[in-house]
């Protein structure tokens, strides 16, 4: 008899299904066990058996723990299938290392194993889940007696047991007394049964939960959701670890993760669920991501410190000599040590707004971004950071293409990871920073979990200590440091993992003990052209008024006579206020006003945004244009402004005040 191919067909191979087809076309010459002509005729007896079996069985073969399976076993291994054959056993379910080593050595130390119950959480769907099996290993002995590998037989009782659970639960009173949110739904849209932790949570009755949908519960944004898992459950699919917001009874939500399986009856239309509060839990995960941008932050102020003096210098010295000049009577010198101090209060500016970005609290959403320029953006940044011991490189491509990240989240990143390759090179060494395209086909793409695709790469490397494989298999995990206590959260590369995902791409480590690390993430490319800063006319060019009113208030003198002068220069009334009480006398006043400019931090007990919406109390339609050295979010109302109002960040050049101030006036 023959295969398909041609070759004499084993007999022990005959039949089997899929798998039995599989196994013939499989180059078992590369794998540790050789060509199948060859193999113990204990193995060759074994595969004739699980291949005529129905119910899912599997050998593993010879110290490298070779996996061989039948049809029945692939229906369990999902995903998993058809890449797990021929390879060890524990590499296939990585995830149950620690579960299944144990009995594995058992085995092969010549024990049986049999448990009616085990409980394994798998990762075979792209998501955990917990799983039940029942199942015996069997040793297998060679002819001169040495255990060769096992031989099992297992049966998957998860929906059994999770059946039994349900059951039990409301036997014993769990079901009632359970913190989390139990409960059985019908897919009419109602809920039939829920325990009390949704009255104690919701503060709503059990009447009013079981009277009304569901879905008016429901936050109207998690509506598609809630529709996407009801399409599933209806198809007979459990879904795991989804979330879904309810609202309280005041309308306020609450955010929930939940999972759900359908009952084992289809008739009955109903499903199971249960949801677990996670609020707290959300907080904690923001308090940490803040901590962790703060490290981040520490890490820059030192050289920040020394660059600002520097820069101040730059900018008094200018000042100075300009006085000098104009004192001499030397106009002509003037212009150079004008541009000179512009130049000087730019960069200082710019070093301002970055560290503004790295501290927010706020996520910023995504949007085209040119990675090459943000990368020489951050040279000197990073060159302050890492010290003078340590040679930075950049290698930036040529025609490097866009993509759709959040800027702050990827500078953030790279900057971690260069403080981490600093410090794994206490005695100096070199830091290189290469970006790069890279078109990604299947293989390529699997090997890093990803999409086949195109995207760019940036990669940061250094010379230093490298890492161990077993460092590198827990590096991701949140809290995980090889640094001395109070030397980092162990959050950085936890973070950077996390925003990679969010972002669509994905982070790889390569590295080897004393050869130095490689970090590198691939993002999406953008197709699409990156966003531009809008370049800023000369004040000569600028929008002019036409005697309209504006109201300044702002406690920093020089700042405020700044202000009132450009405006009047270009045609404004400007009328000055040193603090938010002086303001609102103006407006109390009855004079005409056709704009507010206030700074946000100000003194005697009201800041800008409380003299804002005071001003609009007496003013509806006033115009307001913040003016802050904060951070942006500093003056939002729960995450907005409202209409009319805009914000602009200090230091600004004039003639954007006055192109702001008119778009204001005559929007």
């Amino acid at each position: 008899m023959f295969d398909d191919t041609g070759r004499k067909m084993l007999s022990f191979m005959i039949g089997g299904g899929e798998m039995g087809a599989a196994i013939r076309a499989h180059r078992w010459i590369d794998t540790p066990l050789g060509a199948p002509e060859q193999w113990p005729s204990s193995l060759k007896a074994l595969v004739g058996v699980l291949l005529d079996a129905k119910q899912p069985m599997f050998v593993v073969w010879g110290p490298d723990q070779t996996l061989l399976y039948n049809d029945g076993y692939a229906t369990v291994l999902a995903g998993k299938h058809p890449g797990a054959l021929g390879r060890p056993f524990l590499e296939v379910w990585s995830e149950l290392k620690a579960d299944l080593r144990p009995i594995v050595e058992q085995a092969y130390a010549g024990s049986a194993v049999h448990m009616d119950d085990i409980t394994l959480v798998m990762e075979r769907r792209g998501f955990s889940e917990e799983t039940h099996f029942a199942f015996s290993y069997t040793p297998i002995r060679g002819e001169a007696g040495n255990v060769q590998g096992f031989f099992c037989a297992c049966t998957e009782i998860t929906d059994q047991v999770f059946a039994d659970r349900r059951s039990a639960a409301e036997r014993e009173g769990l079901f009632r007394l359970s913190r989390d949110l139990f409960c059985v739904g019908s897919f009419d849209g109602f809920l039939k049964s829920v325990n009390p932790a949704w009255s104690r949570l919701l503060g709503r009755s059990d009447e009013d939960l079981l009277a009304k949908p569901f879905s008016e519960i429901v936050h109207p944004d998690d509506l598609p959701t809630t529709a996407d898992v009801l399409a599933k459950l209806s198809r007979g699919e459990p879904v795991h670890q989804f979330h879904v917001r309810l609202l309280k009874a005041d309308g306020a939500p609450v955010q929930f993760a939940w999972s759900a399986v359908p009952d084992s009856n289809h008739a009955s239309n109903t499903f199971y669920s249960v949801g677990r509060d996670i609020s707290e839990e959300l907080r904690r995960e923001e308090m940490l991501r803040q901590s962790q941008k703060m490290e981040a932050v520490g890490q820059l102020t030192g050289g920040l410190a020394h660059d600002f003096n520097n820069l101040l210098a730059g900018v008094l010295g200018s000042l100075e000599l300009i006085n000098m000049r104009l004192a001499q009577g030397r106009i002509a010198e003037v212009e150079k040590y004008a541009t000179a101090a512009q130049g000087a209060a730019s960069r200082a500016a710019a070093l301002t707004h970055r560290l503004l970005a790295f501290s927010r609290r706020q996520t910023l959403a995504p949007k085209p971004t040119d990675v090459k320029k943000l990368v020489s953006g951050m040279e000197d940044l990073i060159g302050r950071t890492i010290g003078s011991n340590i040679q930075l490189e950049t290698v930036n491509a040529a025609g490097l293409w866009p993509s759709l990240i959040d800027p702050s989240q990827l500078e953030n990143a790279i900057l971690n990871l260069c403080i981490n390759a600093r410090d794994a090179m206490p005695d100096g060494g070199k830091i290189t920073i290469e970006t790069g395209n890279k078109w990604m086909d299947h293989r390529a793409a699997k090997e890093r979990g990803l999409e086949p695709g195109q995207y760019i790469s940036l990669c940061v490397s250094d010379t230093g200590t490298g890492m161990t494989p077993e460092v590198i298999e827990k590096a991701f995990e949140p809290f995980f440091t090889t640094k001395p206590i109070g030397v980092g959260t162990g959050l950085g590369l936890s973070m950077i993992y996390g925003f990679a995902q969010q972002s669509g791409g994905a982070v790889r480590i390569y590295s080897e003990p004393g050869q130095g690390t490689l970090v590198c993430i691939y993002l999406p490319r953008h197709w699409g052209e990156t966003e531009n800063e809008d370049s800023i006319a000369d004040l000569t060019d600028a929008p002019r008024g036409e005697g309209e009113t504006v109201l300044v208030v702002d406690d920093e003198p020089t700042v405020r006579m700044l202000v009132t002068e450009t405006l009047a220069d270009l045609g404004y009334n400007a009328i000055e206020a040193e603090d938010g009480a002086a303001g609102l006398k103006v407006l109390n006043s009855g004079a005409c006003v056709d704009l507010l400019v206030t700074d946000v931090g100000l003194p005697g007990g009201l800041n800008g945004r409380q003299v804002a919406d005071a001003a609009r109390a007496l003013r509806p339609d006033l115009k307001v244009l913040f003016i802050t050295g904060y951070a942006e979010n500093a003056v939002l109302s729960h995450g907005h402004l409202d209409p009319g109002m805009h914000v602009l960040t200090k230091p600004f050049a004039m003639d954007a005040l006055a192109s702001r101030i008119r778009q204001l006036i005559e929007g």
